[in-house]
């Protein structure tokens, strides 16, 4: 859940099923510790990789790395383009009710959180795998926490990171010069100031994180947040929290009657001067919007006091999938030097790099040092502490929880 561009949510019905643990399967093909025999049985696959594709810089990173895999392991990229990720899920879990345990129409998926959680939980993912990819030693997981937990769920090698993605807010120095740095001073800011901020309407990623940022500023006890939500005192955790959006609410563009559908109508709104701050869940988010001209040159990022939200991107197999060593050959390529500088780049995603720059040799860090950096990007100093994700859970429950209490018609 970068901005994480897709919506990584499982709808409540079909979350409701998946009650059954399952551990995960052992290799019947394509061991990642024969790195060798998984080039071999590669070439000449196709990998359906099913990722969101509702941007056209995330769509042609995905061609980039297809014609890669193809240049260098004859192996053929489909980029199947979602609006939601839980419709993949719901193909893998369909398959496996059929019957279906081999020959899956998936073979990659771009995920984390609830999903992940969910197809974890029934059994529907290959592995354990990712840690021997030989891109893998590049990483550092001692060092990043957000490699080997998954809103922490432990991964236990059943995906493979390839992206870091961080909340952050931006505002137009022109208009506003000092913005609020809490939420308690963003409240306060937007009664003197009523209309002039909003964020994208849950289920929406952004507006759901967005939620869970006020929540951890705002609730009494934060480190009940790391474990499921029904192992909490929900009422307790959440109760700071929507009294602070009761107050906030009717000081929204359109006094909360209406909210925008995602990040980009967020920028848009930013350009014409109808709010005065927005955010997004990547750090070059304004750079790049600069750089499209969506947005002006005064505008600049920040991050809240105390630290923002921050996850990383996976890729996982499902257990059918029927090209697993291409599979692993695309995860391993996008561990890459080459990939994640090109990734890491403003002019392509902008994410944050999965890699350890100790790792690498002088030639591969400077990859990374050629990299522009955007007149709106803050340095990772600037950044300041990267706050985990809560349990998958709680973000279901307050999706829930906003639809009930502050949700529109769309």
């Amino acid at each position: 859940m970068i901005r994480r561009p897709m919506r990584n949510w499982l709808p409540l019905g079909l979350a409701a099923t998946l009650t059954v643990t399952t551990p995960p399967l052992a290799f019947a093909e394509a061991d990642p510790a024969d790195w060798d025999a998984v080039v071999a049985e590669a070439e000449g696959q196709t990998v359906y990789w099913n990722a969101w594709g509702g941007a056209e810089n995330v769509n042609g990173f995905i061609d980039w790395i297809g014609d890669l895999a193809q240049d260098e392991y004859g192996v053929t990229l489909e980029h199947v383009k979602l609006s939601d990720t839980a419709e993949a899920v719901s193909r893998v879990l369909a398959e496996k009710s059929a019957g279906k345990d081999a020959g899956g129409a998936i073979d990659l998926i771009w995920i984390n959180g609830e999903n992940f959680a969910a197809m974890k939980r029934q059994g529907l993912l290959y592995g354990p795998w990712s840690e021997d990819l030989p891109n893998w030693q590049l990483t550092d997981p001692e060092a990043n926490a957000a490699l080997t937990a998954d809103f922490t769920v432990p991964t236990e090698g059943l995906e493979s990171p390839w992206g870091m993605a961080q909340l952050v807010f931006y505002h137009d120095t022109a208009r506003l010069p000092e913005p609020p740095r809490t939420m308690s001073a963003l409240a306060e800011w937007a009664a003197a100031n009523p209309g002039r901020f909003t964020y994208p309407q849950p289920p929406d990623f952004l507006g759901s994180t967005f939620l869970k940022q006020a929540l951890i500023e705002l609730t009494p006890n934060p480190e009940a947040l790391s474990a499921p939500v029904d192992e909490a005192d929900y009422d307790a955790a959440t109760a700071p929290l929507w009294d602070w959006l009761d107050a906030l609410t009717p000081n929204l563009w359109r006094q909360g009657k209406a909210y925008p559908q995602n990040a980009q109508r967020m920028i848009q709104l930013m350009a014409d001067n109808e709010i005065d701050i927005g955010f997004e869940f990547n750090p070059n988010a304004a750079s790049n919007a600069i750089a499209n001209f969506q947005l002006p040159d005064t505008v600049r990022s920040f991050v809240l006091e105390g630290g923002s939200l921050g996850n990383a991107s996976f890729v996982a197999i499902p257990y059918n999938a029927n090209a697993k060593a291409g599979a692993m050959v695309i995860a391993n390529l996008l561990l890459s030097p080459q990939a994640q500088a090109r990734m890491a780049s403003p002019d392509e995603l902008g994410f944050g790099t999965v890699l350890a720059m100790d790792n690498l040799s002088d030639e591969q860090v400077r990859l990374f040092d050629e990299i522009p950096v955007g007149i709106a990007t803050l340095t990772p100093e600037e950044l300041g502490p990267t706050l985990p994700e809560p349990h998958p859970s709680w973000m279901e429950k307050l999706e829930e929880d906003w639809t009930a209490r502050y949700g529109v018609a769309p």
